[in-house]
């Protein structure tokens, strides 16, 4: 699936890590219980698993429940192992397993033990569930499958990479060509599903491969969901000649943080005009945007704002949501 955000985040705090391990740090807080292979809390770990199980569960109803009595796939290596099973008839455990197995190995050297020991983990419970838990055909109808099959699927690729690992090996391929060629990471996963789903239009039916790119959308657009969550971020720039009473209405009702910028006015109302300005900006959450706007339409109905999204934050007043 589309994961380069998460590959390339994982692959540049592998490397923040080892430059801190370079710097005399104090040990952790005596409260703190240390899990000894990853240097993480084993509460932190606990949660981080039971992502890792929620997602394996998730991933094998779609399957199960969904594509695999359809005969429809998905893209990456689970698509490459639906396309597989049809042709060949070999267990899609099997061959999900076996194919993800060079991925897990290139993720080893480019993110990492823990990664690599947690997306081993993740892929063999996922052939395990496949093999040993029976699931009935849930629906006939040819859209629901599509819709709901990559919806579940997705929901589990969301919550395994939500416990940091993943269950398709694809995107740690596209990260090791990204860097020694110019093609990004979004590129390269594109192009390998787009061989996919035309191997399966000339192998299977052109039908079968029309309502498994609309599987992998669902998933996809899922696991973006899950991943990013409700609470997205929106950063949001107000140019008014209210600024203090915004800025005050900022951290004192709404309790965000926010950052003034000295500018001057372009063009105005009155046409050139070079007046000095405040600008205001914060980040807030999608769900509280809404509010923001009512708030600066009660202090200045004319003010001029910007909003944009925000993938990530980190620091100040902002209540950043982990990965996992």
């Amino acid at each position: 699936m589309l994961l380069p955000q998460f590959i390339i985040r994982q692959y540049r705090q592998k490397h923040r890590r080892a430059l801190e391990e370079k710097l005399p740090s104090g040990p952790p807080p005596p409260e703190a219980w240390v899990f000894p292979f990853t240097g993480l809390t084993v509460r932190r770990q606990l949660v981080q698993f039971a992502f890792m199980a929620t997602g394996v569960l998730c991933a094998a109803l779609g399957l199960k429940g969904f594509l695999l009595p359809n005969g429809f796939i998905d893209g990456g290596v689970t698509g490459i192992s639906l396309l597989g099973n049809q042709l060949s008839g070999v267990s899609v455990s099997l061959l999900i397993v076996l194919l993800n197995l060079p991925f897990i190995v290139m993720g080893y050297y480019q993110l990492g033990k823990e990664f690599a020991f947690k997306t081993l983990l993740a892929i063999v419970s996922l052939a395990l569930v496949l093999l040993v838990i029976s699931v009935p055909s849930l629906t006939d109808d040819k859209l629901l499958i599509a819709v709901f099959g990559g919806f579940f699927l997705g929901a589990g690729i969301g919550l395994t990479v939500r416990g940091g690992a993943v269950l398709d090996g694809t995107e740690v391929l596209a990260l090791y060509l990204s860097k020694r060629t110019s093609v990004s990471v979004g590129d390269v996963v594109l192009l390998i599903n787009l061989v996919i789903f035309g191997a399966a239009a000339l192998l299977l039916s052109v039908e079968t491969a029309l309502y498994s790119i609309l599987a992998y959308l669902s998933a996809a657009k899922t696991i973006d969901f899950i991943i990013e969550g409700i609470e997205e971020y929106t950063g949001v720039t107000i140019i008014s000649a209210h600024s203090e009473k915004i800025r005050r209405m900022l951290t004192e009702k709404l309790g965000r943080g926010a950052t003034i910028y000295a500018g001057r006015r372009g063009y105005g109302s009155e046409g050139q005009t070079r007046e000095a300005i405040d600008i205001v900006f914060t980040v807030t959450t999608r769900l509280e945007v809404s509010r923001l706007k009512d708030e600066i339409d009660q202090i200045d109905p004319r003010a001029f704002v910007v909003m944009h999204s925000v993938r990530e934050t980190k620091g100040g007043l902002v209540k950043r949501r982990p990965l996992h």
